[in-house]
């Protein structure tokens, strides 16, 4: 059974005060006074070892570094799971992790509805005792092919990429919705005043007051920069009729790519060759 009240999302790490700050900031913290959602963070030194409260040990078998040891981190997340002040799903934060993008972000939104909310828990040093990944996490996550010093970075990034998806969060809900990587796309490019700026001005669509148009302006500028800059995303789906039709009429087109009107096909695109605007190419 969900919690009541607004979803809790608990954080433990060694460095409480980073997520803290984190959660008072921006659209985020936001959230937070406005009671959209709760940010939580737990030290996992609360059931460390010693005056020094350690959490670590040196690996079995030798190497360098030291190792998240169980016994702390069990009972640090065990004793809150128990009196109900933090939820699972537990997902781990480290390098091991299934990759984090946006479909996980809407994919850990709808536990929120399911159970109230979730909890993350921030490596450090070598890493979890295999044995807390066996036994205690449910799920693992990894911002990317990179190594951070901690979790902690990437619990931020998870937090904030879940928190937007919760209703009331953006105020403008149709921002959650046209974001990139949304609907596997990059989001339009976009602009502000002056119209003009050294010479450089903003397209005459979307000046034009029709609303319509710049839709579909939007549309198709989308593919273009997916297509320049993550061509990778175009091959998880076709382009549709509608972003097709667009491409057309603003007279953008890409090699290599061909959607009939009949049957859109897989894409098959080199992200080296340029997309041509109008007849003109562009780098």
């Amino acid at each position: 059974m969900p919690l009541s009240g607004p979803p809790r999302l608990s954080v433990f790490t060694l460095f409480p005060d980073l997520i803290e700050a984190h959660a008072r900031t921006s659209v985020l913290g936001r959230a937070v006074r406005d009671g959209l959602v709760e940010v939580i963070a737990h030290d996992l030194r609360s059931h460390g070892v010693g005056g020094h409260e350690a959490v670590d040990d040196a690996p079995f078998g030798g190497g360098a570094g030291m190792v998240l040891a169980p016994g702390p981190i069990f009972d640090a997340i065990e004793a809150r799971l128990v009196d109900g002040s933090v939820l699972r799903p537990v997902i781990a934060l480290g390098p091991k992790g299934r990759p984090f993008t946006q479909k996980v972000a809407r994919e850990l939104s709808s536990l929120i509805g399911e159970h109230g909310g979730f909890s993350l828990v921030c490596g450090r040093y070598e890493g979890f005792d295999e044995r807390i990944h066996q036994h205690l996490f449910d799920d693992e996550l990894s911002l990317g092919d990179f190594v951070l010093g901690g979790g902690e970075v990437a619990a931020m990034a998870v937090v904030e990429a879940v928190a937007r998806l919760i209703p009331g969060v953006m105020g403008n809900e149709t921002s959650a919705m046209e974001e990139s990587f949304s609907v596997s796309r990059l989001e339009y490019p976009q602009y502000t005043r002056p119209a003009s700026f050294r010479g450089w001005d903003v397209p005459e669509v979307l000046r034009s007051g029709d609303h319509a148009r710049v839709a579909r302006w939007r549309l198709a500028m989308a593919v273009v920069a997916t297509f320049e800059r993550r061509p990778d995303l175009l091959v998880e789906g076709a382009v549709s009729d509608a972003e097709a039709a667009a491409l057309k009429e603003f007279g953008l087109v890409i090699p290599g790519v061909e959607w009939p009107p009949d049957r859109p096909k897989r894409n098959r695109k080199r992200a080296s060759e340029p997309v041509v605007h109008d007849g003109r190419e562009t780098d």
